[in-house]
């Protein structure tokens, strides 16, 4: 699913955005069930679920042109379904038209990138806040094993990766407000624009496991305020690494 060769996803500065391309479709999307088999709005969130989740896992990278034709065929279904899922994924950024190009895959700028981490540090902080506040005595005991999970999973980082993001899922839960849940999975989808999971980086999956242990320890201690800032310092230490990768130029 993931890959360690980051060059594909990330760009210099100065680099001009990607020209779209139309290459195979992965192998390792393959629907895992029959879309005929579904009604027609079924259809259209299996549609949707298939090409963000090709999306968020970089197998559509940005500036891959997305041809309702092709996975129309891919996925056996009529375009029906296809167009719904595409204006849908549109409405949420994650796909945009480019000139000369049609549809393809959003191209994030700096600008975009600076703005996106913006976000989801309010967002990361004020679910933190609230998870020191309200979250249950069991569930803040999972946020603990969790992070003794993470130091078992020490050196394995697609597995970091997806424990990562049940790291964070367990504390928006913990918080109990829906629509921070929401606002919080719109974030989350557009961060799959990015590329290459940071948790990968053997460096930044070290620092990050003692960043999590300080944000649940601040939960555990019930301190909003501790656990506030310990969540917003972790993302803006993501943010740094990210525009270092994405960005070498403006970063030196």
């Amino acid at each position: 699913m993931y890959t360690l060769e980051y060059n594909q996803a990330e760009r210099p500065v100065n680099q001009a955005r990607p020209n779209a391309s139309t290459p195979p479709m992965p192998r390792s999307s393959a629907p895992s069930q029959n879309p005929h088999a579904l009604r027609h709005g079924s259809r259209s969130e299996h549609v949707y679920r298939w090409l963000r989740d090709a999306i968020r896992q970089g197998e559509f990278k940005s500036g891959r042109r997305v041809m309702e034709i092709e996975v129309a065929q891919w996925l056996k279904v009529s375009r029906t379904p296809v167009r719904d899922a595409i204006r849908r994924l549109e409405s949420e950024g994650m796909l945009e038209y480019a000139p000369r190009n049609g549809l393809v895959v959003a191209w994030l700028d700096r600008q975009a990138v600076m703005e996106l981490y913006v976000m989801r540090e309010t967002l990361e902080g004020t679910a933190a806040r609230l998870c020191a506040r309200h979250a249950s005595d069991m569930e803040i005991q999972d946020l603990v094993d969790l992070v003794e999970r993470e130091r078992q999973l020490e050196g394995d980082y697609e597995g970091l990766a997806r424990h990562n993001w049940r790291f964070h899922k367990a504390i928006h839960r913990g918080a109990h407000n829906r629509y921070l849940e929401k606002s919080m999975a719109s974030v989350n989808d557009s961060m799959g624009l990015l590329g290459t999971p940071l948790m990968l980086l053997p460096h930044r999956a070290q620092t990050a496991a003692a960043e999590h242990a300080r944000l649940a320890e601040a939960i555990l201690r019930r301190n909003p305020e501790a656990a506030e800032e310990a969540a917003r310092a972790h993302v803006r230490a993501a943010q740094r690494e990210r525009l270092k990768r994405l960005f070498p130029e403006t970063e030196s």
